[in-house]
């Protein structure tokens, strides 16, 4: 099979970010399929050129992997007004890279931005092929729910587009069951819709793997380390983790590191410098290769989100990584997740919003060894038996057949 996947967010492993789609075309090679990406020149978090422009498009090959950088307009980490006016450059961009990619058999569109499935969904229309739309993020109800997003035409206007999508589309892929839950609400039949979690590698974090070396980098061997990866952005609440850092500025053993960068990152250090918080590291950005060895490092890993009613829907990728590396998870973050790691006993729940309760549970879980290792070892066992990402790699390959043959 030959697939086109549309996707302004790809992320290589030499950045930051999440590598699924470069995993998943690994995952093809093995068959004989390909997977050819057109992806945006910038990398989501950093907002920094990926490629030097050799035109309005620029062909990577990484390890056999055909990458179609197209031009974007650099304004993702300006205001949200930019923001959108960068995704509509991309949706150009990328149809006019998507239309000369030759002999395909399937269209891929991925979500959010959506404004780039609808560009899938064009290209599949006009070359009659398959449209399988990926929905990672509901869009746009996480940004309306976050108060973003208000004004009441547009906002009309952005759920048409979302309701056209999913009715126009082949089949939908989603990544957590709370989503088909809601694609069902909005009227879509549920044979339409396949749930499949991205899960983590297996391989690539493990528990055995040595994180001693970012210890020592960071001059942190003696530390209880608390660590979170991911993006600084709105959504990720971290303000939350400086006013729990705050609490715990005299617990001398307890030291908080992110690893990360978004749009929040400058305001977030100007704040972490008033409260003072010598407990807290901001380490930067790494590229996706390093983050084993990076979790690693940690005794427990948190993911966070804003405590808004829709983030309840969530399945975050950071939580299954933590879990392949067996790190304990702190949770602050309500929902679907919430019973993923209750269920595996992988991890403490805390309210979303409240940094006393994670101020005392970080302190309280610090003095308790056995249970963080406990608890990382449960973690590892339920992901291997639930949620490995070979096993869902087969699952999306398998749905791949069925719609070239429909």
């Amino acid at each position: 099979m030959k697939i086109l996947l549309i996707n302004q967010v790809f992320v290589s492993p030499d950045e930051p970010g999440h590598t699924r789609h470069y995993e998943m075309a690994k995952y093809l090679q093995k068959y004989g399929d390909e997977l050819v990406i057109v992806a945006s020149d910038l990398n989501y978090q950093t907002g920094q050129r990926t490629v030097d422009h050799q035109g309005l498009v620029t062909e990577q090959v990484i390890e056999g992997v055909r990458i179609l950088r197209t031009y974007i307009y650099p304004a993702i980490h300006r205001s949200y007004f930019w923001r959108i006016v960068s995704f509509f450059s991309f949706m150009f961009s990328s149809f006019i890279a998507a239309m000369r990619v030759k002999d395909v058999d399937i269209i891929m569109g991925t979500t959010p931005p959506i404004f780039q499935a609808f560009s899938a969904w064009l290209v599949a229309f006009l070359r009659r092929k398959p449209l399988l739309l990926e929905v990672r993020d509901l869009w746009p109800e996480f940004i309306v729910s976050m108060g973003v997003f208000n004004n009441p035409i547009l906002i009309k206007l952005a759920r048409m587009l979302e309701i056209f999508l999913y009715r126009r589309a082949t089949h939908i892929l989603v990544n957590s069951p709370a989503y088909k839950t809601y694609i069902e609400d909005k009227g879509i039949p549920a044979k339409k819709i396949t749930f499949i979690p991205y899960g983590a590698d297996v391989q690539m974090f493990h528990p055995e793997l040595d994180g001693s070396h970012l210890r020592q980098e960071l001059n942190l061997q003696d530390k209880f380390l608390v660590l979170y990866t991911g993006a600084l952005g709105q959504a990720n609440d971290i303000y939350t983790i400086l006013r729990a850092a705050s609490q715990l500025k005299e617990e001398k053993d307890i030291q908080f590191v992110l690893f990360g960068d978004g749009k929040e990152r400058p305001k977030l250090q100007t704040e972490a410098q008033k409260l003072g918080l010598n407990n807290l590291l901001f380490a930067g950005v790494r590229p996706k290769y390093q983050i084993p060895a990076i979790i690693a490092a940690a005794d427990v890993c948190l993911a966070i989100l804003q405590d808004i009613p829709m983030f309840r829907t969530t399945y975050p990728n950071k939580v299954f990584d933590y879990m392949a590396a067996g790190k304990p998870t702190i949770l602050v973050i309500d929902g679907v997740i919430r019973q993923v790691i209750e269920e595996s006993q992988g991890g403490v729940y805390v309210a979303p919003g409240d940094d006393q309760q994670l101020a005392e549970a970080i302190l309280t879980i610090s003095t308790q060894p056995d249970r963080v290792k406990k608890m990382g070892s449960n973690a590892r066992a339920y992901l291997e038996k639930h949620l490995d990402r070979q096993v869902m790699l087969e699952k999306t390959r398998d749905l791949f057949l069925q719609l070239r043959k429909a």
